[in-house]
């Protein structure tokens, strides 16, 4: 297509810039609409690359001669722009459709999950460079998946984080090697309408695999994802449930994962190879190296391929000591799943900090997870009450509010005993108090290592 062809892309941000800067190099002629400011930098990566803009609002001058609108990740589907790009009948792409032909690597692998999937995503591309191989690693990790279109670059593997928005706009361009779910539950419902559309756009990271291609997930959503084909499922002390081509066996009484895969079995890594903390962390631990053995990595050595991985910033990330008592930043933790998930995973006596904005999600199994794991709550944020609430349903009373970060460090200090952990991981967005669960995520360390000198 010559440059007669336009494209409107909705959406300036990481993924926006990347479709607008891929169209581009097409050869198209390109227009970025985005509702909120763009900034300077970016600004004059546009002006630079001859693509005109508009910002603080979608306007009219998105449908100029516009042949075709192209999807920036995380852009609602009830955007009005949209709505109104599908009445005039104009082609809607979404930026995993429109980008995923151009990507060149000998072999994609997508990873998905409720939770978890930016550290299997990291640690697979960490893996496989250990490896010997030349792995690149983005999506909605941070770096666009646009970022892997040069030709120049010839990857052996490109491991992308998929976000279920980007996957509810997929339709037929996926055709990865290898496909992660790290996990299901609840999340998103605001943005998909519902669970079930939320799993939908999940599952097809598994159904536009290529036709060879394996998927990796937990036994328990085997049915869920409704798998078929090249399956390895993972569970923990049990056999599997599900006839699956392969399992990965998580032993707790060995401190080993065991995978079984064309009726032999090795062992994966021991738990000991790794400093991640949580058994969700050994679960991912075990999924990326199930993917490098796959892709024909020896995995024998697998101290040494995980070595050098540092958990990524405020997911289950160890904060600092204070008085005996150790403090972990999980601030990722912004949904109910997540954070039970943590709850569960850190072994020992725990305190955890709890609320911030919330997502419209119930919290009964917040407070049964709370009630099984911890002497302590102490709640913050816009949805201290509806948790309390939850709490308090629940019979739990070991609950106490704070109108701060500092104050709620300052209760768990009062609270804890050596030995005990103190656990941020909140189940709540952190819009009402910081602009960035990073931004919470660091606050909280900042006074730990403050406390701690």
């Amino acid at each position: 297509m010559s440059n007669n062809y336009k494209v409107s892309v909705i959406g300036a941000g990481v993924s926006g810039q990347g479709l607008a800067l891929l169209a581009k190099n097409l050869g198209f002629d390109v227009f970025v609409s985005e509702q909120k400011n763009i900034n300077d930098d970016v600004k004059e990566l546009f002006t630079k690359n001859n693509i005109t803009f508009e910002e603080n609002g979608n306007t009219e001058k998105v449908f100029d001669g516009a042949n075709e609108i192209l999807i920036s990740s995380g852009i609602s589907p009830k955007s009005e722009i949209l709505i109104e790009a599908e009445k005039r009948g104009l082609k809607l792409t979404g930026e995993l459709d429109f980008v995923l032909p151009h990507i060149k690597a000998k072999n994609l692998i997508c990873v998905t999950g409720s939770n978890g999937k930016s550290t299997v995503t990291s640690l697979t591309g960490h893996i496989l460079n250990r490896a010997g191989l030349k792995a690149g690693t983005g999506g909605n990790l941070g770096t666009a998946s646009s970022t892997f279109t040069n030709e120049k670059e010839n990857f052996d593997a490109v491991v992308l984080e998929l976000s279920s928005f980007q996957l509810a706009r997929t339709k037929n361009n996926l055709r990865s090697k290898i496909s992660i779910v790290t996990n299901i539950a609840p999340d998103h419902i605001d943005w998909h309408g519902s669970f079930e559309n939320y799993v939908e756009a999940k599952s097809r990271v598994l159904s536009l695999r290529d036709p060879e291609g394996w998927g990796i997930i937990q036994d328990r959503d085997f049915e869920i994802l409704n798998a078929s084909g090249k399956i390895i499922t993972l569970s923990w002390n049990k056999i599997p449930e599900h006839d699956a081509q392969g399992h990965i066996f998580m032993n707790e009484e060995g401190q080993d994962a065991i995978l079984t895969l064309n009726g032999k079995s090795e062992k994966l890594f021991s738990f000991s190879d790794t400093t991640l903390i949580g058994s969700h962390n050994l679960e991912n631990v075990a999924m990326c190296l199930c993917t490098a053995k796959l892709l024909g990595v020896d995995i024998s050595n697998a101290k040494f391929l995980l070595e050098g991985f540092k958990p990524l910033p405020h997911r289950c990330e160890y904060a600092g000591t204070i008085n005996g008592v150790q403090y972990i930043d999980d601030s990722k933790g912004t949904n109910v799943a997540a954070t039970i998930t943590a709850m569960t995973s850190i072994k020992g006596r725990k305190i955890i900090i709890l609320g911030g904005q919330g997502k419209g999600e119930d919290y009964a199994p917040l407070a049964e997870a709370v009630k099984e794991n911890c002497d302590y709550a102490v709640l913050i944020g816009e949805e201290a009450e509806k948790i309390q609430n939850a709490l308090e349903k629940s019979g739990y009373k070991n609950f106490k509010r704070a109108s701060s970060m500092e104050e709620a460090v300052n209760i768990c200090g009062s609270l804890a005993k050596p030995g005990m952990v103190v656990l941020l991981s909140p189940a709540c967005t952190s819009w009402d108090m910081y602009k960035s669960y990073k931004a919470r995520g660091e606050h909280f360390c900042s006074i730990v290592k403050e406390k701690s000198k």
